[in-house]
């Protein structure tokens, strides 16, 4: 009889424990929901996820807060989001340089892309702008490298950070084209981008929803694109490619949430999510800032692409010789 009683009293507080659970994740969100940015206010990374988590805040009922969390190429913030707990108040807008390209750059990185995460779906991708301060003698990527060639050394280059995406897709131009500028790392696109108006660094090949305002400003000058292809958004600039053909760097970005986040919430997440990206809205809004909208057609090809991403830029990483950090 009193085994009885206590079997009851364990499956009662398990019964408890999960209809507690159930009401719970069916009243979601009931609080805001903090959305991580391993990248500093201006970034790329940035305003595409100011863009969706407003449109994500009005779905849910609930205001969605961007934390700004930069450092150590976007691995700082990330950490964080990784060990976050997985109850769905936190999300990440995890990218090409904090899920991929980090695993290369760092000997010790402090979280794991696929096993710490639950992919939620891409809403993004966007390429990148080769952009030169106005003063420098270059109105075309042939002039750059030109010039480059002839002063060895001599010209240096802005990025969002050592082992981002800003710096390989300079290191891929560099293979490339046979030249060679200094690599001068800042925390972040928006900072990499002021140094190269204000004349501290030459060039920057920058994320282009970063750098798109200020070369229609005439702050900064840009020469190619990275994309295979020329981008809607400044159809008067050609593509790198033209001039090395296969040349094609961009970035991706997509939602994330802590491992062990329950499954009804991620559903919910990823319905409200890839509902948001595939509207005409926001894809005007894309456009603007330069880029395209991507839609993970389940989550587990978000975690297909990273793996396969991890592979392609590690061998880049290794082939430009940029040692681990």
């Amino acid at each position: 009889m009193f085994k009885n009683k206590w079997l009851l009293r364990i499956l009662s507080a398990g019964l408890t424990a999960f209809v507690g659970n159930a009401m719970a994740q069916d009243k979601y969100p009931s609080k805001p929901i903090r959305l991580i940015v391993a990248f500093p206010a201006g970034g790329s990374t940035d305003i595409i996820a100011r863009l969706v988590g407003q449109k994500l805040g009005e779905k849910l009922g609930q205001q969605v807060v961007v934390d700004n969390r930069g450092g150590a190429g976007g691995t700082i913030g990330t950490e964080i989001a990784a060990r976050a707990t997985p109850d769905g108040y936190t999300l990440t807008m995890g990218t090409t340089s904090t899920h991929v390209i980090a695993v290369g750059a760092y000997k010790t990185l402090r979280y794991d892309p696929v096993k710490d995460f639950e992919p939620i779906t891409l809403v993004a991708s966007t390429p990148y702008l080769l952009v030169v301060n106005p003063a420098v003698k270059a109105n075309t990527l042939k002039d750059f490298v030109a010039l480059a060639k002839s002063q060895p050394g001599k010209l240096n280059y802005a990025s969002a950070g050592t082992g981002t995406t800003t710096q390989l897709a300079m290191e891929m131009l560099k293979t490339a084209a046979g030249i060679d500028v200094l690599h001068v790392p800042f925390n972040g696109n928006g900072p990499a981008g002021v140094a190269t108006i204000g004349g501290q660094v030459q060039a920057l090949f920058g994320s282009m929803p970063a750098v798109l305002p200020q070369a229609k400003a005439g702050r900064l000058r840009p020469l190619a694109v990275g994309t295979p292809k020329r981008s809607p958004a400044l159809p008067d600039v050609p593509s790198a490619a033209e001039t090395y053909p296969g040349f094609d760097a961009q970035l991706w970005l997509g939602f994330f949430a802590p491992k062990g986040t329950p499954a009804p919430i991620l559903k919910r997440l990823y319905a409200e999510l890839s509902g948001i990206a595939r509207s005409p809205e926001m894809k005007e809004q894309f456009e603007r800032n330069g880029a395209d909208p991507q839609v993970s057609r389940a989550p587990a090809e978000l975690t297909k692409l990273v793996i396969g991403d991890v592979e392609k830029y590690t061998r880049v990483i290794k082939a430009a010789g940029i040692q681990p950090q």
